[in-house]
């Protein structure tokens, strides 16, 4: 399959930048040709549906609502935090991609479109969101430990917390991925969106859990005392 590179960035963008994103729209479609006989389309499309945020955000706000988290503050709170996190992502995607404006790749067909923004490819507002969820998730770990979720009875919850670590980053690596050989975006947009998905979780972990990752430290030392 033939493919033709993205339009031109303008005139006034500088010999290197243009350079460098002729290497990004070559890379990107030698990978989207090479990788279609061998990837299925519905397995690549499937972990598109699963981090699209039409889905993830009826889950997380139904996570919320539900009698889970009514006996766990410090899960609430990571639910609560998640949410802030993914709507802060939208701002912040929906703001470079209004501003950056890179057109998605020629090859690029059948996508659906939700907002304006979403025409354009810069950055990945799928890496970055299943970037900022996995990589919360892993810094929140400690934090689901230290409210008794670690263990019941015999039983150690940590080797289930390892193993969900696991496969949420396993899944946010194949997700985004999976946007270069869907033909969604160039690779550069997708390492764009996957940094600024994972410096969005610092962000949201440090500013967002003060007071729970305190407690939190309190009670790993106690336990360990």
């Amino acid at each position: 399959m033939t493919s033709s590179p993205s339009p031109p960035p303008p005139p006034s963008s500088s010999p290197l930048l243009r350079h460098l994103i002729a290497i990004d729209t070559a890379i990107s479609s030698t990978l989207y040709t090479l990788t279609q006989p061998i990837f299925p389309r519905p397995f690549l499309k499937l972990l598109e549906i699963s981090g699209d945020g039409r889905l993830f955000f009826p889950i997380i706000i139904a996570s919320i609502l539900s009698p889970i988290p009514s006996s766990s503050p410090i899960l609430l709170t990571v639910l609560i935090n998640l949410l802030i996190g993914s709507l802060l992502d939208l701002i912040i995607i929906g703001t470079i991609k209004h501003l950056v404006r890179r057109p998605r790749p020629v090859y690029n067909k059948h996508m659906f479109i939700s907002f304006a923004v979403d025409h354009w490819s810069f950055p990945s507002g799928h890496s970055s969101r299943v970037c900022f969820i996995s990589f919360f998730i892993y810094l929140c770990t400690d934090l689901l430990k230290s409210d008794g979720l670690l263990g019941f009875g015999d039983f150690d919850m940590s080797v289930v917390f390892s193993k969900l670590n696991v496969i949420v980053i396993g899944w946010a690596s194949a997700t985004s991925v999976s946007r270069v050989l869907l033909g969604r975006h160039f690779v550069f947009d997708v390492v764009a969106g996957a940094g600024i998905g994972v410096a969005n979780a610092v962000f949201v972990f440090r500013y967002f859990n003060f007071k729970l990752r305190l407690k939190a430290l309190y009670k790993i030392i106690m336990i360990r005392l």
